[in-house]
């Protein structure tokens, strides 16, 4: 009995394995017809991937635009304008002569001053104050090459723009604004019914008085280094090279480190300097020509 089990389990074992080849046969095709469309998925894979980081280097190729309402015969105008331009953003341009004490213009600026930015991202939608809106717009955007991140560069630079605003401007100011026909401040001789020997004399003073600021941005704030931002211009770099643009209304004698310095900012950032610059030129040409014409 036993003999005749293993006989039958044999011829049905000789039976079945035509039968398994025979399937495995079958499984087979569609594996082999398979394995080209997985191979092709695995091999897209990939190329996606490597496509991938050129559809993000496109979106973050985009400039940032920039809302700017400014003045060109301005050289706190001209500090933004340059320095939107070397940053890389996209600057609508508005000029705004003649419109700062609109009602519109006031409503957004009491204070009715020039560059203002807009930003959905401020507090009250615009700012002013041209090293305010250089500071922001470095921080918001990461621009370290401009505005330096590290504690101790970040405060020499703004150290150099405070000591600008708050003693070399006012010194310009006051020697350049009477020559250039902008108003004065009050409180200040230029300002008064003083006698115009006087105001000639308190502008002479503030001309004669620039020398020694000038000379500590030389060799405190530069020290040595191509510019106050080391190898770069920074933003303090831009907004002292614009101030002194006005001095060529008075025809103030630079010293030849500060014309070299000059002359490197405007080589270092080409058109994004030149242009904005070509404005503030021109209009000290044109004071220059009035001036001849009466004279």
């Amino acid at each position: 009995m036993a003999k005749t089990v293993t006989k039958s389990a044999k011829k049905a074992s000789a039976q079945a394995k035509p039968k398994a080849a025979a399937a495995a046969k079958v499984a087979a095709k569609p594996a082999a017809k398979a394995a080209p469309k997985a191979a092709a998925k695995a091999a897209a894979k990939p190329a996606a991937q490597k496509s991938a980081p050129k559809t993000a280097k496109a979106k973050s190729a985009k400039k940032p635009a920039l809302k700017l309402s400014m003045l060109k015969p301005s050289v706190n105008n001209m500090t933004v304008r340059v320095f939107a331009r070397a940053a890389g953003f996209d600057a609508a341009e508005t000029d705004a002569w003649g419109h700062t004490r609109s009602p519109e213009y006031m409503a957004r600026n009491p204070a009715h001053l020039t560059p203002m930015i807009e930003d959905k991202g401020l507090p009250r939608g615009v700012l002013w104050e041209s090293c305010a809106i250089m500071q922001y717009l470095a921080n918001k955007h990461g621009l370290e090459k401009f505005y330096p991140k590290a504690p101790a560069k970040r405060a020499m630079v703004d150290s150099a723009m405070f000591y600008l605003i708050g003693t070399l401007y006012p010194y310009v100011a006051r020697a350049t604004y009477p020559a250039l026909g902008f108003p004065q401040y009050a409180g200040e001789v230029g300002h008064s019914d003083a006698h115009p020997d006087k105001k000639s004399e308190a502008q002479k003073a503030a001309m004669a008085a620039i020398a020694e600021p000038l000379e500590v941005f030389h060799s405190f704030f530069r020290d040595g280094k191509p510019f106050i931002g080391g190898k770069n211009p920074s933003i303090a770099d831009i907004r002292l090279a614009a101030t002194l643009e006005f001095l060529a209304v008075i025809d103030y004698v630079l010293p030849k480190w500060a014309k070299e310095y000059m002359a490197a900012i405007e080589k270092k950032l080409g058109k994004a300097y030149a242009e904005p610059a070509g404005d503030v030129r021109g209009y000290i040409a044109y004071v220059r020509s009035q001036a001849k014409a009466s004279a």
